[in-house]
């Protein structure tokens, strides 16, 4: 009955959302291949992992990747991988999550919320792992979340530290007055950052106001608005934004209005700084969890979310330039 109720309730928040990218302890240590040969599984085992990854942007590819990677690293030709691309449709991440039970695979991960919440949805027994999902407790409807799930899904969170991209737009900007936070209302986890960060930037004074967009359709006339209503712009991470990076620069571009991004692929279209994630490593850790998983037996029902290790400041030297400002030090350059 409580997989039932999981599984309705996973429908319900994925009818409401095309969703985003989701704090605790990285565990960086490689997983233990002391009884393997690294590339086998030790038994002669074979495994397939499908990849359901919800849209194509820099981020979630990096992400993709980097699980790849390491994967194809601690088992070689023991695992084939199947990856499929969404296109943005949370009808074809239910699709792909669907085939992907229908054939039976060993392991599915889920790259970005939408398709996590299509993956949980389409099986309570096949292993799940998330990746670039901001929020697990958020994406999958879990009420008081304490960093395990209880059931089938676990995988590593996009989240840089809230409080620090909140300081970071004071430290920038400590003499604006109002801040647009420009998002996707159909991405729960981009309305969990924006409301989360509208807190701290109200405690620093800030007026803010939310400027949500439903789909990439009403996406240049909501960011019009809030560059002309506001000294200067929050985006989180976001899909919806990610793909539409360089409209939304163009935008404030057009409007000298100044934007800090949640990470460095949409900073590096439209913002001029960021305090980023490498979204490579994060899928590098969800392919070790993968390893874990398949060979070792690990249960993804108490294995921890994982957070990135570390997280950079960087700054757009184009958007920079073209508003006329001068980064504070300690800024790494994104490159171009």
């Amino acid at each position: 009955m409580k997989k039932k109720l999981l599984a309705l309730a996973l429908t319900a928040v994925m009818a409401l959302s095309l969703a985003a990218c989701g704090g605790g302890n990285t565990d960086t240590t490689t997983p233990d291949t002391s009884d393997e040969g690294a590339g086998t599984s030790g038994d002669g085992q074979t495994y397939t992992v499908g990849i359901v990854q919800q849209v194509q942007h820099e981020a979630l590819d990096a992400a993709t990747q980097g699980f790849q990677d390491a994967l194809t690293e601690l088992l070689g030709d023991s695992v084939t991988i199947d990856p499929q691309n969404a296109s943005g449709d949370s009808a074809n991440c239910t699709t792909i999550a669907n085939n992907f039970v229908s054939q039976g695979v060993d392991l599915i991960m889920a790259n970005g919320t939408t398709a996590l919440q299509a993956a949980a949805s389409a099986t309570q027994t096949i292993p799940i792992l998330g990746t670039s999902v901001t929020e697990y407790g958020v994406a999958l409807g879990i009420d008081g979340f304490d960093g395990t799930t209880g059931f089938n899904v676990s995988g590593t969170s996009d989240l840089a530290p809230l409080d620090q991209q909140a300081e970071m737009l004071h430290t920038w900007f400590p003499g604006a007055k109002t801040v647009g936070l420009l998002y996707c209302s159909s991405e729960p986890n981009s309305q969990y950052q924006v409301d989360t960060v509208q807190g701290y930037l109200e405690n620093m004074g800030y007026t803010c106001t939310q400027y949500s967009f439903s789909d990439s359709n009403d996406l240049s006339a909501v960011a019009t608005t809030a560059c002309a209503e506001s000294d200067v712009l929050y985006v989180p991470t976001d899909n919806t934004a990610a793909n539409n990076a360089e409209l939304i620069g163009n935008i404030a571009l057009d409007a000298q209005t100044p934007i800090i991004a949640g990470e460095e692929g949409i900073c590096k279209g439209c913002g001029v700084a960021t305090l980023t994630i490498s979204y490579y490593d994060i899928g590098y850790k969800t392919g070790e969890m993968a390893y874990e998983i398949l060979v070792n037996g690990a249960d993804p029902a108490t294995m921890p979310i994982e957070y990135a290790p570390q997280f950079t400041p960087k700054y757009n030297p184009t958007m920079c330039e073209a508003l006329g400002l001068t980064p504070p030090d300690g800024y790494e350059a994104i490159a171009e």
